[in-house]
């Protein structure tokens, strides 16, 4: 993707245009933390990212901006590369929203280089937001990172099956997420994985009053007949 020539107030601009009364009727039903909504969907800002294309500094103005929506694109144009771990950690602290911190980890924080330093840093901590998003980052590693050996991800199961119906809300989501993931890189950590999820139980989440999703069933996804032939 080029680097976008857009200003801040071009893209502010174009993002009003979009904007979107059933969105943000639905944001305001489900909260944002503080943060105001112009109510546009992600697909739709998948798209405006794509065509506004990446800029650091862009999205750093963006994310000033106190908009939920303005924040979600920032975290889909910045570029990794460019990203200190003094911004991650300035941004974290104004991402306490579900939504937010989720595509804060998917579309920019698990491309970063200290991804991986971060999970095993955040899982200890006493932070809701960095918790969550350390077992958000241990779900990318688990799928995408094919060079981790499972002695990584072992202590990580041992955790998840000692904290996880003790967890914050969106932290449990998190770890719950990731020990499904977990269990689909081997045999070895599938069994592993397998033998957490049915020592833990039912993962009750509670997803908003208007949402009817639930917490995937990950011993139901562990023992698919397609992942035991992918696995033999």
């Amino acid at each position: 993707m080029p680097r976008s020539a857009m200003s801040r107030d071009a893209v502010v601009v174009l993002l009003e245009k979009n904007r979107g009364k059933r969105g943000i009727a639905h944001r305001e039903r489900s909260g944002r933390n503080g943060l105001k909504t112009l109510g546009i969907g992600l697909t739709k800002l998948k798209k405006l990212a794509r065509e506004i294309g990446k800029n650091h500094e862009l999205a750093l103005e963006l994310w000033d901006e106190k908009y939920l929506d303005t924040r979600l694109l920032a975290c889909m144009v910045d570029e990794p590369k460019k990203v200190i771990e003094a911004q991650v950690e300035r941004q974290l602290a104004d991402a306490d929203f579900w939504l937010l911190t989720h595509t804060y980890c998917q579309m920019l924080l698990c491309r970063m280089s200290f991804a991986q330093d971060r999970v095993v840093q955040w899982v200890k901590s006493k932070d809701d937001v960095k918790r969550r998003c350390a077992y958000l980052l241990l779900y990318h590693l688990a799928r995408d990172d094919k060079k981790l050996g499972d002695d990584f991800f072992e202590p990580l199961l041992d955790t998840i099956e000692k904290r996880l119906q003790k967890e914050e809300n969106w932290a449990k989501d998190g770890m719950n997420a990731a020990l499904m993931r977990i269990g689909m890189r081997s045999r070895g950590l599938n069994r592993r994985a397998l033998a957490v999820a049915k020592k833990i139980g039912k993962v009750e989440v509670d997803y908003g009053d208007d949402n009817s999703c639930e917490a995937p069933d990950v011993v139901k996804h562990l023992t698919s007949p397609a992942l035991k032939k992918k696995l033999r």
